[in-house]
This record gives structure tokens, C-alpha cells and sequence, in this order.
């Protein structure tokens, strides 16, 4: 999606930037990983193809993808690269053609450094602030069945088990937003800084 091609959202423990080619060889490294796969449901790609994906997910319309960096480690710049800053995605999906408030968010922190940090939290609060200027609505997200911290997460953000497949083993979640929540949402990403993405003007100020 190109909404956010120039975007760069600044967050207390997180920065989410446009996902690049430069980003790609470090996200295909974490794909390598078997636990990764089965936590995000996803196939193994060569590099190639993993470019091949990174280009369509930027030009897609139905898709808008953050990657995640750590904000400390990407204060340091510019004397630490924004690839060693990542630390994992964030995506949102318009699943549901007949209905266009409906996104479906999926948050993913690869580097286990990173985990346990409140990292996926606030990459998700940032994402549906953010993806609000679409007329979202209502957001829903579809984890494993087996992974808890996933679920257990966004429970703490409100949203609710609505179902339950045995047979892709997962659980969807969803949070319809009314005013109450609305304003909830705002207060949690207050602190959060727009600014452009690219030209130098999103290095550390």
C-alpha cells in the first residue's frame, strides 16, 4: 500500500517505518526460522522470492506493512543502520471486500531480544491509530491456537475471542471501535510523532 510509502510513525519503545528492499535480506533471515513460520502461518521463500513479495506488498491496495525498529537502537543513528535496528512487522489487511472497516492486524517482533518489551504493543496501537484515516472501523486478528503471548496481547487491547477454527488451529479476535474505545486509542498513541520517511529528514533529531 502506498498510504504510508513516505511515512515514518515514532513511538516510545518502536519507530515504524516503510517496508523496503532494504529491509528484506533481515526479514528473510528471520523467516528461516521454523518457529517463525509456524507462529505467522507462512511458506519458506528464497531471497528472490522475498523481494518479489516485499515489491507487491507495497504496491498492493489491500495491504499496509510497518517494519519494526527498536526506537533506542535507532536513536543512534546515524552511526547504526536501520537494518540492525529491526525487530519485526506490522500489517494490516483489508480481508473483506464488502466491507471496507474491517482490517484484519497482525503484529510480528522476529528479534528475541526484542520480545517481552512491549515492542508488539505499541506497534499495533501505532497501526490502528494510523490506519484510522481509512475509515477503519473494526480490527480483527486470527493468532494460533498455541500462541498465547500473541493472544494474550491483544486481549490487554480490548479486543475479543469471536471464534475459534480447529481446523487452521487459530483464534480470531476482534475489536469494534465506538467512541469509548476511540478515545482509549488516542490516549495510547498521544505520545506518537509523524513524520516523512526518506531524504534524511527521519534520521534522530
Amino acid at each position: 500500500m502506498r498510504l504510508n510509502e513516505n511515512t515514518l510513525l515514532l513511538g516510545k519503545k518502536v519507530v515504524l517505518v516503510p517496508y523496503t528492499a532494504e529491509h528484506v535480506p533481515r526479514y528473510h533471515e528471520w523467516m528461516r526460522s521454523e518457529e517463525l513460520r509456524r507462529l505467522t502461518a507462512s511458506e519458506p521463500l528464497t531471497l528472490e522470492q522475498e523481494h518479489s513479495m516485499q515489491r507487491s506488498w507495497r504496491e498492493d491496495a489491500d495491504k499496509c506493512t510497518f517494519i519494526v525498529l527498536d526506537a533506542e537502537k535507532w536513536q543512534a543513528r546515524p552511526s547504526t543502520t536501520e537494518e540492525s535496528c529491526m525487530a519485526g512487522d506490522v500489517n494490516l489487511f483489508l480481508t473483506d471486500l464488502g466491507d471496507p472497516s474491517l482490517g484484519e492486524i497482525e503484529v510480528m517482533i522476529a528479534e528475541p531480544s526484542c520480545r517481552r518489551r512491549g515492542f508488539g504493543t505499541e506497534a499495533v496501537l501505532m497501526m490502528m491509530s494510523y490506519v484510522t484515516k481509512l475509515g477503519l472501523t473494526k480490527f480483527e486478528a486470527k493468532i494460533g491456537q498455541g500462541n498465547e503471548p500473541s493472544i494474550r496481547m491483544f486481549q490487554k487491547l480490548h479486543f475479543e475471542q469471536v471464534a475459534v477454527s480447529s481446523v487452521f488451529q487459530e483464534v480470531t479476535l476482534r475489536l469494534t471501535m465506538n467512541e469509548r474505545e476511540r478515545q482509549w486509542l488516542l490516549e495510547q498513541t498521544s505520545h506518537v510523532e509523524e513524520r516523512c520517511y526518506g531524504d534524511g529528514s527521519s534520521e534522530s533529531q
